[in-house]
């Protein structure tokens, strides 16, 4: 598995079209196509995707985001820059955590400044803000990567709302 990997999946579940195709996934992404293809290949033997490499395992999704996201791509706070927020930083987790420090993906036409988390991919920054539901299941993926117990729970609960699996 790649960060990208996982970026693809996201992306997918965010736009909820089984009949996509890699070109504009690679476009919408500011991927290679050929990443596309790999991610494709890798998700379809870790049994993330289904073998039509389309549709997303969305409970192997969640166990994988739930369980291992924050072991097999780690990440801390890092220095203060600007960005474009995430984790408990951006919606919908800002909703329901008060923090004085901000994370953000570093970016330089991002608006906020804040603690710098290094993005799964280089291009997340650019393809979250041209999709809004993608940017809150990236923003609640770096939740799991970067936050405490409490911020871990409640991206776990949203997550699993936006993955349609129900408690």
């Amino acid at each position: 598995m790649k960060p990208q990997d996982v970026l693809l999946l996201l992306k997918i579940v965010s736009n909820n079209n089984p009949s996509w195709n890699q070109k504009p996934m690679a476009e919408d992404l500011v991927m290679s196509q050929s990443e596309v293809s790999g991610a494709v290949a890798r998700c379809k033997y870790a049994g993330l995707l289904s073998p039509d490499g389309k549709t997303v395992m969305r409970m192997a999704l969640m166990e994988l985001l739930q369980y291992g996201l924050r072991y097999v791509f780690p990440q801390k706070p890092g220095p203060v820059v600007r960005g474009v927020p995430t984790s408990h930083s951006a919606k919908p987790l800002k909703e329901h955590i008060q923090s004085a420090e901000d994370y953000v993906w570093p970016y330089g036409k991002g608006t906020v400044r804040g603690h710098s988390i290094q993005p799964l991919y280089p291009t997340v920054p650019e393809a979250a803000l041209k999709d809004a539901r993608l940017y809150e299941l990236l923003a609640l993926t770096d939740a799991l990567r970067v936050g405490r117990a409490r911020e871990r729970e409640l991206a776990v609960m949203e997550l699993k709302k936006r993955l349609e699996l129900g408690e």
